[in-house]
């Protein structure tokens, strides 16, 4: 009896390595994932959400503030035609938001948004969530992040259908308004529907672009075959088109309500007989149209800022990239460096400078900044750090032609050393300067500097400077941002 016990013990301890061992996702190591990485991904796309929802009605706001300042004017000049165009604006774009709402959560799979990114995350969640526990509380952050990549596509589906209003809107004021010469007023409308198209776009990039959370998940689970077969049969891309190893069955046509090559080549042929030439004449036709087609989109690709391909009208004026950008991705940080050598009368100084800046379009950045100058005595040998003198800065930057920018800016600097802060507060110290000058930018492969700036500037303002300061100014700054 203890022998058998001890046999079936053992048994049942084999069967289960067994097991274990051939357990897909311990061999690809999926497991080995924390239940906290899941956890992030989930964060970063429900964040994601939030921002286009936050975006969209940030933009819609704008619109129709635009729409009530034309309205004004038109009701000026013919109240009727005013109170047929618009009506109550207020409660128009809040039905919109509500109608997008509830379109994009009924929308069939063929009429969604398709992201290749989001399509691979979500296949990949619903796999796991149905493969088995794994970890501890990986299933729940599992669930919170089907729902999460859920509420994205039909974030994605609510700003599609907003964009199909705006374009009839579009389209209806433009024929109405340039009728009756505002066209002023218009292009202002049209420039907010644009912008909003491109801020859509942008998202869309950044779900697209690939970082080391979703890349890994998505790289381990790449290597089983039992999540390529899922893919091909669960995917919203297997909706849409039969992929290899997909067991959904082949008549996609009967799906889309689309003809058949087969049944229209026998269309062909019951018409007009049965001609080895019909298939050839069939296929030329097919690839003159595709060529045509091509040609268009290249043309619309050329004037697209962000050089892709968009269903999005081409701009009747020059875009500013940086409106759709959030308000931290405009910022840059910098820090600037410029060294003096001693003299009978100073130490060695360094100035060092801390500059924010505020891109204003993609030409412009305008910023403040703050420099402090550090005395290291007359020579090596005999050191000293010494407080001498700080600086208050603005800056502007212009491009003029690739990495040139044409610099000025106006400063206020303490020149005195000082002791304590209480010194720095006698104004009629402070000397102003007046920068003009040219600036070099180099991009560098570094992780903390991102762009090296070298300046070549003259100080206007130094002739009237007592003592008189070196009117010509070379610094060195980087950009760590």
């Amino acid at each position: 009896m203890g022998k058998s016990l001890i046999f079936i013990l053992i048994a049942h301890l084999l069967f289960v390595m067994g097991a274990s061992a051939q357990d897909p996702l311990v061999e690809a190591g999926i497991y080995s994932l924390p239940s906290k990485y899941y956890g992030k991904i989930s964060y970063k796309v429900g964040n994601l959400g939030a921002q286009m929802d936050k975006r969209t009605t940030k933009y819609l706001r704008k619109i129709q503030r635009q729409e009530k300042r034309i309205y004004r004017r038109l009701w000026v000049k013919d109240s009727a035609k005013a109170k047929e165009l618009f009506g109550n604006i207020h409660n128009r774009y809040v039905h919109l938001q509500k109608e997008a709402k509830y379109r994009a959560g009924r929308l069939p799979v063929l009429s969604k948004v398709y992201n290749g990114r989001l399509d691979s995350l979500s296949t990949a969640f619903i796999f796991l969530d149905k493969a088995g526990p794994g970890a501890s509380g990986l299933q729940e952050k599992l669930k919170n992040g089907i729902n999460n990549l859920n509420g994205l596509q039909n974030k994605l589906d609510e700003a599609e259908q907003v964009k199909k209003y705006l374009k009839e809107r579009k389209k209806l004021l433009s024929d109405q308004l340039q009728r009756i010469g505002m066209v002023k007023e218009l292009k202002k409308f049209n420039k907010q529907i644009y912008y909003y198209q491109q801020q859509v776009l942008e998202y869309k990039e950044i779900l697209n672009t690939p970082s080391g959370l979703e890349g890994k998940l998505l790289g381990l689970l790449g290597r089983l075959p039992g999540f390529k077969n899922f893919f091909a049969d669960h995917s919203q891309l297997a909706a849409l088109f039969n992929l290899p190893g997909s067991t959904a069955g082949n008549n996609t046509s009967m799906q889309t309500g689309l003809q058949t090559r087969a049944s229209v080549l026998q269309e062909l042929q019951s018409r007009l007989g049965s001609s080895n030439g019909i298939q050839q004449m069939v296929q030329q036709n097919i690839e003159s149209a595709q060529s045509h087609i091509n040609q268009l989109k290249a043309r619309v690709t050329q004037y697209s800022p962000n050089g892709g391909s968009s269903d999005d009208d081409i701009p009747d004026f020059k875009p500013n990239r940086q409106k759709t950008k959030p308000f931290w991705q405009r910022i840059e940080l910098g820090v600037n460096f410029q060294n003096t050598r001693s003299n009978n009368l100073l130490p060695a100084i360094s100035n060092i400078g801390f500059s924010v800046g505020y891109r204003l379009n993609d030409k412009s950045v305008l910023g403040i900044g703050l420099a402090y100058k550090m005395g290291w005595g007359r020579d090596i040998q005999h050191i000293k750090i010494t407080h001498q003198g700080v600086g208050l800065r603005t800056f502007i930057d212009w491009n003029l032609k690739g990495s040139f920018y044409l610099s000025g800016g106006y400063e206020m600097n303490y020149n005195n050393a000082f002791k304590n802060i209480e010194q720095l507060k006698h104004s009629d110290i402070w000397q102003q300067s007046g920068l003009v000058g040219v600036s070099k930018i180099v991009s560098l492969n570094s992780r903390l500097f991102k762009k090296t700036k070298v300046q070549l500037m003259w100080d206007l303002l130094s002739y009237r400077q007592i003592p008189r300061a070196q009117p010509i100014i070379f610094r060195v700054g980087y950009s760590l941002k």
